[in-house]
């Protein structure tokens, strides 16, 4: 039996022991030295992870008793955080190696947070599902402050601990009404208790506290205060990282949670997520508009993406959640390509991030600016890009569940949205020249940049073939 537990959670068991093991190296060896090497060997390892997990993944599993789960739908949320982290380590190593950043401990907490990502998408329990969250929430809040001689960094990582902390005695106070009520902290036992929509009003308050805390990792209005301070503070590697892997990992739990754990009462926490939605969409769409600063812009951004995908989550249906799923690759993909991008904006070996110094870009940079320009309209929604089906998904899933005012809400939102990104595209094409930009060098940076544009272009024969799979996903957790 605890054989083929191990069995089942043999991917999370590998990284934990890859992290120890590093640590461990680097520390009696040469520590910050070894830095790029570890960062590069962090990427290969999540690389093989992945792809270890796509051809060996089969079948719905469960380990501890119905604590950790191994499913389609975790898998798919797996290979997608297990990417975009290669993805995004590999993007930043030099950055942060030019800069004195680079620590040894940088991979290695990257290492864990994604070990706590994985658990929070197999969780099964309500136990799992915390050790998961926190793991993943205490490696990100010291990331978040890695550059220890920045007051911003320093008061990112500070912003981000003293919130998260609220939002996890939101979450803790919930599961434990949960708990009260359903007697039971595994989610076959909730969802048992719960019912076919009669649910005690203590578990639908509990049901609601828990909603609201993972609504804060997904930087859910009105959860979201964090998120701007936080990705403008961070060094701008850990910003690319925040917008990509731990957001699927906390929209892929949240989907979790809310089916497995309430699938029965879907009447119940519908609104609130609608509501979360319509809020996030609005919220982000207008406070972009008057940011000049890149990283904060793309945080604003960030939680108008996040109302999006949770549009699809609303619904409540198999088609809802594949559409969640489509959703969140296709905008990982974007954001890879995006902060790939934005790493490459410094004036005299010192990085910018006034949009304003992008005047005339596409004189000197033509491929880059063309490359930056398709990433914007398919942020925006643009047909016929990626980015569009990705909205269209979401948006024929809240209409085909009833709920066509959220779908045209959601349409409002798209549209004043893309002001912001289509202000990006001005400045490059149309804006006053003034001091240029430095010429990129990084071939890691320029490869990411035009090969997440290329994906936006080929992507629209057949979004790459992730329709299937996150459908076989989306119903293994509706099963």
């Amino acid at each position: 039996m605890i054989q083929a537990d191990l069995n089942i959670i043999l991917p999370e068991i590998l990284l934990a022991i890859f992290a120890m093991l590093a640590l461990l190296g680097a520390v009696y060896t040469s520590k910050d030295k070894s830095a790029p090497m570890l960062t590069w060997g962090t990427a290969a390892v999540f690389l093989a992870v992945a792809a270890w997990i796509g051809i060996n993944g089969e079948g719905v599993n469960t380990a501890f008793g119905g604590m950790f789960n191994d499913d389609a739908f975790a898998r798919f949320a797996k290979i997608i955080i297990l990417v975009s982290a290669a993805a995004v380590l590999v993007m930043g190593q030099e950055y942060m190696t030019r800069r004195g950043m680079l620590r040894f401990e940088y991979p290695i907490l990257v290492t864990l947070s994604v070990v706590g990502m994985m658990v929070m998408v197999s969780a099964g329990d309500l136990m799992a599902l915390y050790m998961g969250l926190e793991l993943q929430s205490l490696a990100l809040y010291v990331v978040a402050s890695i550059r220890r001689d920045s007051v911003k960094s320093t008061e990112a990582g500070l912003k981000y601990f003293v919130l998260g902390a609220l939002s996890s005695g939101l979450l803790l106070f919930g599961a434990s009404l949960v708990y009260g009520f359903a007697g039971t902290t595994l989610f076959s036992g909730i969802i048992a208790a719960a019912g076919e929509g009669h649910a005690p009003i203590g578990l639908l308050i509990g049901l609601t506290l828990v909603a609201s805390g993972l609504a804060f990792k997904v930087s859910a209005v009105p959860f979201h205060m964090w998120t701007p301070d936080v990705y403008e503070g961070s060094p701008t590697p850990v910003t690319a990282f925040f917008a990509t892997a731990p957001k699927m990992a906390a929209m892929g739990l949240f989907a979790r949670v809310l089916h497995d754990a309430f699938g029965g009462v879907v009447g119940d926490w519908q609104q609130i997520i609608a509501l979360l939605s319509v809020l996030s969409m609005f919220l982000g769409a207008v406070a972009a508009i008057g940011q000049t600063n890149i990283k904060r812009l793309m945080a604003y951004s960030s939680i108008a993406h996040m109302g999006y995908a949770l549009m699809g989550l609303a619904a409540g249906t198999a088609f809802g959640v594949q559409a969640l799923l489509i959703y969140m690759a296709i905008y990982v993909t974007m954001s890879v390509g995006t902060f790939a991008f934005i790493l490459t904006m410094e004036k005299d070996g010192q990085p910018v991030t006034d949009i304003s110094a992008l005047n005339m870009y596409a004189k000197r940079e033509p491929g880059k600016a063309l490359a930056v320009l398709i990433l914007m309209f398919s942020l925006a929604g643009v047909p016929p890009l990626v980015g569009f089906f990705g909205k269209l998904y979401v948006l024929r899933a809240a209409y085909e569940a009833g709920l066509a005012w959220l779908a045209v809400l959601g349409v409002i939102a798209s549209v004043i949205g893309a002001f912001y990104y289509l202000r990006i595209v001005y400045y490059m094409y149309f804006g006053e020249e003034g001091e240029a930009l430095d010429k990129g060098k990084s071939p890691v940076l320029w490869v990411m940049l035009m090969g997440s544009a290329a994906i936006m272009l080929v992507g629209v024969v057949n979004l790459f073939g992730i329709e299937a799979p996150a459908l076989v996903a989306a119903e293994t957790l509706l099963r």
